[in-house]
């Protein structure tokens, strides 16, 4: 499915943003790197953030790699159609892997992103040949609930809809999501925060016991292990084969 350029005007050190309409929706996205004649990088962000997120990880792997972060729905310069669920975002990506001819790509995601990630590689696990699970729990109940967020003041960059929709996934979730990573066949990596992450560690314990030969590594660095601790993320993810 074809692509478009659009301008870096909000962004100037990024790259361009190009577009591509995935399930009826405008997707925007960055690329870093050239073809390396290896299977590309996929970056997924968490909720609230958008592809510029990962910039600095993205500079770093594209010496070796393509590099691909997306803006998912409601993010960025992606669509925003006010209808946000988990099985959406996996959908999203899916399609966006297939569009863009990013079958068997490794797909490294962060928190929300890592939801979309691992129902994906439930789903269709052709789709993705290396997982990292970046400071992204297990789809378990909160426990005591998220209670109802407060919208900050000012223009956000991105839809604000989607964060109690999200919140009410997390609060009540399907508990076919977390049975279902044992479905998972792709080689995966749950990384940790340490203790001042806001997630249970025990959480991703059982998240790496549960997909089949996955292996967990803590970074002491809270939620944000990629922006907080870049090179100890890096680290972990060449020793992992990324």
């Amino acid at each position: 499915m074809a692509s478009s350029p659009t301008d870096t005007r909000a962004h100037p050190a990024l790259p361009p943003v190009r577009t591509v309409r995935v399930n009826g929706l405008r997707l925007a996205y960055r690329t870093w790197g050239e073809e390396h004649g290896t299977a590309p990088v996929v970056l997924v962000h968490g909720r609230t953030a958008d592809s510029g997120d990962w910039a600095g990880i993205a500079r770093a792997l594209a010496g070796r790699r393509r590099v691909v972060a997306l803006d998912q729905r409601g993010h960025g310069r992606s669509d925003r159609p006010g209808t946000y669920t988990l099985p959406a975002f996996r959908d999203d990506l899916g399609g966006f892997l297939t569009a863009l001819g990013l079958t068997g790509a490794d797909v490294v995601a962060h928190s929300m992103g890592g939801f979309a990630a691992s129902l994906l590689a439930q789903e269709a696990p052709d789709l993705v040949a290396r997982l990292v699970l970046e400071e992204s729990p297990p789809l378990l109940p909160f426990d005591p609930p998220r209670p109802p967020a407060v919208r900050p003041p000012g223009e956000l960059g991105f839809d604000w809809a989607l964060v109690p929709a999200v919140d009410a996934a997390l609060n009540a979730p399907d508990p076919a999501w977390f049975e279902g990573l044992v479905r998972i066949r792709a080689r995966t990596l749950v990384v940790a925060g340490g203790p001042d992450s806001p997630f249970p560690q025990q959480w991703f314990v059982r998240q790496a016991a549960r997909v089949p030969g996955a292996e967990l590594v803590t970074i002491r660095a809270g939620h944000l292990v990629h922006t907080t601790r870049p090179r100890e993320f890096l680290a972990a993810l060449a020793d992992f084969g990324i």
